[in-house]
């Protein structure tokens, strides 16, 4: 290639190196392509509260009716949200309202300094239980429905089990979607866990700082190296590329800080010491936690080829929380098993087995059937919906006014 191009391969691959190393990451698709609220994260909303380390959007209604009880979304907070609305095909956000649901996503602040010394219990409080507070406030509803995926899924379960250690009973059911609760096997990432790994972060940034996201998305990048590393070594030094215009590879890349005290936390109580499955063992937000106190009906979703989150370990949550468990594997992995739409007519899914300790023997027991799961989970989700009530004529109510359109100033800001 370079002779054929005299050349010029070996300049542009150069520039291309050059250019990498400025922004301290290997490109891996064509960021000037997209645009958060141009191209992704379009889906039409207002955010109506917002705080130091959220904010709560409210979508508009694509239906006439929707359901009585609105549905709470709590995004991973290691990553961006909009990989639940990338463009309006494959948009989750966009789905759920079209089913007739009143959704609120919480949109993570993306952390620089001023949220150096933000620990766990803040996000369950400032969080799950702001978010849960508001969004009942505007719906005027008895209860919501809460989802919650990945490490939002962790969060999400903690703060209800402080709630209903405190009495109260405010969510009608939860759905998590490769989730952790029981972290005995962790996935790839617990090869990058040891105590020396742990105590150091603890000593440097556990006590107040940031762990910076570059760091965490070069992780994900080294546990599927043959897909997002080496692959752009060889065509953007080598050849001169330049890297093809991926929403989803867009969304990889805009990575997100983590504060300190709670990164540590989490490694230390969660990848490392596997302490939010013995009751008792951590006290939150000044309760002893309880996941089995978690006794609303919950929808457990996994995928097969998850490496971070093995589905067997996903699966483990039945066991773990008090009340009745639907759990559902789907096919492919931990993004793409997620974000699969029914209008894309594809992979499959495995629901119906016989609840028990044995993941393999559910497994063995479960029916496959072909397409999303998103159609099965909102079969499971009408049922605990309310009743339908007229779409709401505006945003917002009379306290929580709307700020700014979705998706919001949080999910711009970028860190480099």
């Amino acid at each position: 290639m370079a002779l054929e191009s005299g050349g010029e391969s070996l300049r542009a691959g150069f520039a291309n190196l050059m250019a990498d190393m400025q922004s301290g990451r290997i490109a891996i698709t064509d960021e000037s392509a997209f645009e958060v609220g141009r191209n992704v994260a379009v889906s039409q909303g207002s955010v109506v509260f917002e705080c130091d380390l959220m904010q709560l959007i409210q979508y508009t209604p694509l239906t006439s009716q929707v359901a009585a009880r609105p549905l709470l979304i709590m995004p991973p907070c290691v990553n961006k949200f909009y990989i639940l609305d990338l463009q309006p095909a494959n948009s989750f956000v966009r789905h759920a309202c079209e089913q007739g649901y009143t959704v609120f996503l919480v949109s993570w602040r993306n952390p620089g300094e001023e949220l150096k010394d933000v620990i766990w219990d803040d996000y369950l409080e400032q969080g799950v239980m702001q978010a849960i507070d508001v969004a009942l406030s505007i719906s005027g509803a008895d209860q919501v429905n809460a989802l919650g995926w990945c490490v939002g899924g962790t969060i999400l379960s903690a703060a209800l089990a402080v709630m209903r250690a405190r009495g109260e009973k405010t969510v009608a059911s939860m759905t998590l979607l490769t989730t952790m609760l029981d972290f005995a096997e962790p996935g790839d990432l617990g090869a990058f866990v040891s105590e020396p790994i742990v105590s150091q972060y603890e000593q440097t940034i556990g006590g107040g700082g940031i762990f910076r996201g570059k760091q965490l998305g070069f992780v994900f990048q080294l546990l599927r190296a043959n897909d997002l590393l080496w692959p752009y070594v060889v065509n953007n030094y080598l050849k001169g590329q330049q890297p093809e215009s991926f929403d989803l590879l867009y969304w990889n890349a805009d990575t997100t800080n983590l504060p300190g005290p709670m990164f540590a936390w989490l490694l230390r109580n969660g990848y490392l010491a596997n302490r939010l499955r013995e009751p008792g063992r951590l006290t939150m937000c000044g309760q002893a936690l309880d996941l089995g106190k978690v006794d609303v009906p919950s929808y457990v979703f996994a995928t097969q080829g998850d490496h971070l989150v093995p589905w067997r370990s996903a699966y483990r949550a039945t066991q773990l929380l008090g009340g009745d468990s639907q759990f559902v594997l789907g096919a492919s992995g931990h993004i793409a098993g997620v974000i699969n739409p029914p209008s894309a007519g594809k992979r499959s899914y495995w629901a119906g087995g016989k609840p028990g300790a044995d993941a393999d023997a559910w497994l063995a027991q479960a029916e496959s059937a072909p397409g999303s799961w998103w159609t099965h989970w909102n079969q499971w989700l009408r049922r605990r919906a309310g009743k339908k009530v007229p779409a709401p004529a505006r945003l917002g109510n009379e306290v929580y006014q709307p700020i700014e359109p979705a998706p919001g100033r949080y999910v711009k800001v970028r860190h480099e």
